[in-house]
């Protein structure tokens, strides 16, 4: 497989990230190292600049591509850890971090990766195939109400409750193995006339869901978040590309929350709480992908880029 992937609001990130010469920099979600490979870019060379990813295969593909920057240093492991990643790879402060935190572009058009409900494969959806559960042993071994939970909390899915029962109906008479035994539990769920007037794939929501749960993706989010502002230097910046509501939602109220950490009641005369500020959020809160950009790239369309800048210690 060769992992090519189109970088969503390229631009966006690096004029909000404002690349500094000889800056050093973390993209925490490093995929095929497009975002990586600009920002280096845009150092002229000079940035030091610390991938992480979990997927092997990102790593190598990265890696290939950047190997004309000698600041590039791949790290192997999840974002959520990139605290204690960084620091055992001796960082020091940090000038910028970047977490793009979709699927990326070579994970869902690889079909033996299972995240695909267009065609038929495995159903795996681990972003590291090294370790953890399959989505085909999550489905076969949790609980009718575990998969329900997961299917509406992550997928924001109404039919969730019918979806799950389908999946346990079936995973009596034969194994939920493959992506299309998926689509077709959630197909056979879903009433014919609600899937005809849905303006996507029936199976999208559960999907994205499940992948969630497999791999961990929300429920550290907000303490890594924490983790990475505590890496930065006084003026550093954090950019945080998201997809979906859910995640967007925990990167809006942690940035809020870092900005304005008192807890002092609203009509106290003065601030007994001690809890000083340690973000600036910037850009006015939100920045969506320009029309040109979700024209030449679909994916791109639920994309939104958060952006803040460190005041002060957490």
């Amino acid at each position: 497989m060769k992992f090519q992937h189109e970088p969503v609001l390229l631009q966006e990130v690096l004029q909000w990230m404002d690349v500094r010469r000889d800056g050093v920099y973390c993209d925490g979600t490093l995929g095929g190292g497009g975002h990586s490979g600009a920002i280096l870019k845009a150092s002229g060379g000079t940035a030091v600049l610390y991938g992480i990813d979990r997927d092997e295969t990102a790593i190598a593909a990265a890696s290939e591509r950047l190997r004309q920057y000698p600041g590039f240093h791949a790290i192997r492991g999840n974002f959520h850890d990139g605290k204690a990643l960084l620091e055992a790879a001796g960082t020091g402060p940090l000038d910028g971090v970047l977490l793009d935190l979709g699927v990326s572009s070579p994970q869902l058009d690889t079909a033996e990766r299972g995240f695909s409900y267009h065609t038929d494969a495995p159903l795996d959806m681990r972003m590291d195939r090294s370790s953890g559960m399959t989505a085909a042993e999550f489905l076969n071994t949790a609980e009718e109400k575990e998969i329900m939970r997961v299917i509406r909390d992550y997928g924001e899915e109404k039919w969730a409750a019918r979806i799950a029962g389908m999946i346990c109906e079936r995973r009596e008479r034969k194994p939920i193995e493959t992506t299309f035994d998926l689509v077709e539990a959630v197909d056979a769920a879903i009433p014919k006339a609600v899937r005809r007037k849905d303006d996507g794939h029936p199976a999208r929501r559960t999907f994205q869901a499940v992948r969630i749960a497999v791999n961990d993706e929300l429920a550290p989010l907000e303490q890594s978040l924490k983790d990475f502002v505590s890496c930065l230097k006084p003026g550093g910046r954090i950019c945080v590309i998201t997809f979906h509501s859910l995640e967007d939602r925990i990167v809006k109220n942690c940035f809020r929350t870092l900005e304005h950490p008192c807890v002092c009641p609203p009509k106290a005369p003065i601030c007994v709480c001690g809890r000083k500020p340690s973000l600036k959020v910037l850009a006015g809160g939100v920045i969506v992908p320009s029309a040109e950009e979700t024209e030449r790239n679909s994916r791109a369309r639920s994309a939104k880029l958060r952006v803040a800048e460190k005041i002060g210690e957490v």
